[in-house]
């Protein structure tokens, strides 16, 4: 299916409703809250500032929606308040998106929309983010998985027809890693860093990731680093900010994120990177179950395993295999 069936997909989902969406300003909710404004009877757009996001991050929200001319409502929850998120367990995600969600959730409701969207796109669920259980869980619907497109679709879709939208949306906890207290001074040297270089590159992503001493910083055009002696300037600055070792990974981030399968004589072999819910999973699946255990799922011409394993055989084009294993992604369930 082409690019422009699927955003058609999308328009017929929103079309006539009362849409509240979970705005972040980034590709997927600009997106979802364009499309809904030229479809949807109304559309409410509305922002969790949870005082872990990039500096820019609620201008941005608010300029996209304005310049859609639609509704926009700014939640402030302080996370910092929060001890179990504090604690940044390896469920950080999942915790995150809970508070987030059951705000969206009793927003929404108090002003009368009963059609509550995120941008979640297909190419998500085949990343490592457990907070798309909890858009499940709330019964959040998801317009661009059932229209099938990926991460790399709806940057093609934006570019095109120039819609703006930002490119670094991510809650600066995830920089810090699980099992390790997050606090002011740990976020607020990173959003420091991540400016600093922003200000002072071309760059349109940068993280920086925080290893106690070790600052690894990771962008979208590494020449931007690498050119003349801008390294060094970025490496004292860094410095400067307590970071005793400055690192810079070589593989530059991508978030044009699509679905590639390795199909080879009818079959294919997809190594997701959690592990799958048996039990859950079955649930969903109903009565397309050939066989189970506790380890593996069989069905017609695709086997679920437990670790994440997902094999598919004698499938006739690879577009056939594309789309079963789209259809056995909105289903499974994983681990957290």
């Amino acid at each position: 299916m082409d690019l422009e069936n699927k955003i058609e997909i999308v328009k017929n989902i929103l079309k006539d409703k009362r849409v509240a969406i979970g705005f972040s300003g980034g590709a997927d909710s600009t997106l979802i809250a364009h499309i809904s404004s030229k479809v949807a009877k109304d559309t409410l757009a509305i922002t969790i500032d949870n005082h872990l996001l990039p500096s820019d991050f609620i201008e941005n929200t608010k300029s996209t929606a304005k310049s859609f001319g639609i509704k926009h409502e700014i939640i402030d929850i302080d996370f910092y308040e929060d001890e179990d998120f504090l604690k940044n367990t390896p469920k950080r995600c999942f915790t995150c998106r809970d508070l987030m969600y059951s705000t969206i959730e009793k927003v929404a409701r108090e002003n009368n929309f009963d059609f509550i969207c995120d941008g979640n796109n297909i190419s998500d669920l085949v990343q490592d983010r457990p907070g798309i259980l909890i858009t499940y869980k709330k019964g959040f619907k998801t317009p661009f998985i059932e229209a099938r497109l990926t991460s790399k679709e709806i940057h093609e879709y934006l570019d095109k027809n120039n819609i703006e939208y930002s490119r670094s949306t991510t809650c600066l906890a995830t920089r810090i890693p699980t099992n390790t207290q997050i606090t002011h001074d740990k976020i607020d040297r990173i959003s420091y860093c991540e400016n600093y270089i922003l200000d002072n590159t071309d760059c349109e992503i940068v993280k920086v990731r925080a290893l106690d001493e070790i600052g690894i910083i990771e962008v979208d055009d590494i020449d931007e680093i690498i050119r003349e002696d801008k390294f060094k300037q970025i490496d004292d600055e860094l410095k400067c900010q307590g970071f005793k070792k400055v690192a810079l990974n070589l593989t530059q981030i991508d978030d044009n994120e699509y679905i590639k399968l390795d199909y080879i004589d009818e079959s294919f072999s997809y190594q997701l990177p959690f592990a799958i819910n048996i039990e859950n999973t079955l649930k969903e699946l109903a009565g397309d179950v050939i066989s189970k255990s506790s380890e593996r799922i069989e069905l017609k011409n695709i086997e679920i395993f437990k670790t994440g394993l997902i094999k598919g055989h004698d499938l006739k084009n690879y577009e056939t295999a594309l789309n079963i294993f789209m259809e056995i992604l909105t289903k499974i369930r994983r681990d957290i």
